[in-house]
């Protein structure tokens, strides 16, 4: 289903990609005399402002696997999916409360780091570990993969030239300049991204109207409401629907979206691992100028999330239409939509998907540089690494990693049907532990370091146990290894001690009082997600 482009088509991509390059050595830039550090290049000097770590953090979550992947689920189930976005902007607005405060206090550059300030250099290490082989074997390499595969999809660009063409794209700018390059270019990337796939929306709809004797998109939104009405329930039922399960026969969809849970139960779990303690994502937030531009920026991304599955979402809703439910696998969604897409406006519209595809890269990359560098070589190799030296480090080690995820995509990936269900597996199985560790470390004060490394070393053999023994939905398996793995934190705890932990945060009036602007900005998400799950249940 490649796309025809034409020059028109071209000249805007490759406007986009000199415009994002030029900003990107723009900002790499430093004042004459001196000389970029490590806070300059893991933290963008923490000068970001709230509307840079909004668009930034946004940038870094949307990639091909949304464009693709939650389309064809929009094609498939509906936009239920969406509650993985919608539900995200409410997780969002509590760790902006209740997690940034404790993490700007502290002056960390990375999550192992808080690790070792609350339990021990054990803790500390293991995750630091368990993060890196994530980063880089599973998140750099899908993101890589289906990059790739989007490419050849849409443009019969050939896999190898696409994987080679988007890691060099994303090192361009991002391996040189660091945080602060790859969060000022996130503001142009949420552009596209954003502006591409309103368009590609747009688009879509207007065909549906069309079809219907209509005209516009809010009529061919109707319409599909008005035609497919089980397209629209945000909770499905066990055995309400029914999905190709990529193997010639169907699946429950139950299995992806269970019911109620995604409102009280695994999916929350998630989210906190995800957008809480997640390194190439709260970094943006640690890079902020101080508390108040983090979490007005982190409540800026939750609107942002409010709107996403407009443009990743509804596009398949509006080909399933369009297409009578004829498309095989649902994953041809997007390209499906985007063919419609005028010519002289699609160069637009694949910018959107190639935004999201290396702004993803060069968060992943900036974080996986940072965690080896501050977590594993000062630590253990060079303790009196120089200011100058961490960063050649953090340079070097991103061209590492990215040359791993090129060499290992084709070879972890190539045989998969369902490439963003590796993703959700291997990540699913450390979500668990993460959370735990992480909540209890900063909000309960007897938490001792021998149950948060007992913690970190269950979680992936309990989820695996869930997965071979169970047939239950992934998101619900994550809620119950939690509740698991919080009851083995506890216990341990109880029985090493009665008293505080003496590396115990410490929690005083004050520390989570939020502004006027932040508290205005959280109410108004909570009412939009209140309404929309009234309106659509």
């Amino acid at each position: 289903m490649a796309q025809q482009f034409v020059t028109i088509d071209y000249i805007v991509f490759a406007l986009y990609a000199v415009l994002i390059l030029g900003v990107a050595m723009y900002m790499s830039r430093e004042k004459k005399g001196h000389v970029k550090n490590s806070s300059d290049y893991f933290l963008a000097s923490k000068a970001l402002p709230w509307w840079a770590i909004g668009t930034s953090l946004i940038a870094s979550n949307i990639s091909a696997e949304q464009f693709i992947g939650m389309s064809g689920s929009g094609y498939a189930i509906g936009l239920a999916i969406a509650s993985y976005e919608w539900m995200s902007a409410a997780a969002l607005l509590i760790i902006a409360k209740y997690f940034m405060p404790i993490f700007l206090e502290k002056k960390i550059y990375t999550m192992p780091q808080f690790l070792e300030r609350r339990y021990d250099n054990r803790v500390r290490t293991v995750m630091a570990v368990l993060w890196l082989l994530v980063y880089v074997f599973v998140n750099l390499t899908s993101v890589l993969y289906l990059g790739a595969l989007a490419l050849n999809t849409i443009m019969s660009v050939p896999f190898i030239y696409g994987i080679i063409g988007l890691a060099l794209f994303a090192a361009l700018y991002s391996i040189y300049g660091g945080l602060k390059s790859v969060a000022w270019t996130d503001f142009i990337q949420v552009a596209f991204l954003i502006g591409g796939g309103l368009i590609t929306t747009y688009v879509a709809l207007n065909a549906v109207a069309d079809m219907y004797g209509g005209s516009g998109p809010v009529a061919g939104l109707v319409e599909i409401f008005n035609q497919f009405p089980e397209k629209f329930d945000m909770i499905i039922e066990k055995g309400q629907i029914m999905i190709p399960d990529g193997e010639g026969g169907t699946r429950d969809a139950f299995q992806d979206i269970p019911g109620i849970s995604v409102l009280v139960g695994g999916l929350w779990v998630a989210n906190f691992a995800y957008w809480g303690f997640n390194q190439y994502i709260i970094q943006k937030g640690l890079a902020a100028k101080n508390i108040k531009e983090a979490q007005r920026g982190l409540a800026f991304a939750g609107y942002l999330k409010i709107l996403v599955p407009l443009i990743v979402v509804v596009p398949g809703i509006a080909a399933y239409a369009l297409s009578d439910g004829a498309l095989s696998p649902s994953d041809k969604a997007y390209p499906y939509v985007l063919q419609l897409v005028p010519v002289g406006v699609r160069g637009i519209a694949f910018a959107a998907l190639i935004a999201a595809v290396v702004s993803s890269l060069a968060a992943m990359l900036n974080a996986t540089a940072n965690i080896f560098t501050i977590d594993v070589y000062k630590h253990f190799i060079n303790k009196n690494v120089s200011e100058t030296n961490m960063v050649l480090v953090g340079r070097i080690t991103s061209f590492t990693a990215l040359l791993i995820a090129f060499l290992v995509a084709r070879p972890l990936l190539g045989q998969l049907d369902q490439a963003f269900q590796y993703i959700q597996d291997f990540t699913g199985y450390i979500t668990p532990g993460v959370v735990v560790i992480f909540i209890a470390g900063l909000l309960w004060k007897k938490g001792t370091a021998n149950a948060a490394l007992w913690t970190a070393i269950l979680t992936i053999p309990l989820s695996w146990v869930f997965t071979a023994l169970t047939d239950i939905p992934f998101m619900n398996r994550i809620g119950i290894v939690a509740l698991i793995l919080a009851g083995v934190f506890i216990t341990i705890s109880r029985l090493e001690t009665k008293e505080d932990h003496p590396k115990a945060v410490h929690i005083y009036k004050g520390l989570f009082h939020t502004g006027t602007v932040f508290n205005i900005m959280a109410i108004g998400i909570m009412a939009i997600l209140a309404v929309l799950y009234i309106f659509l249940w």
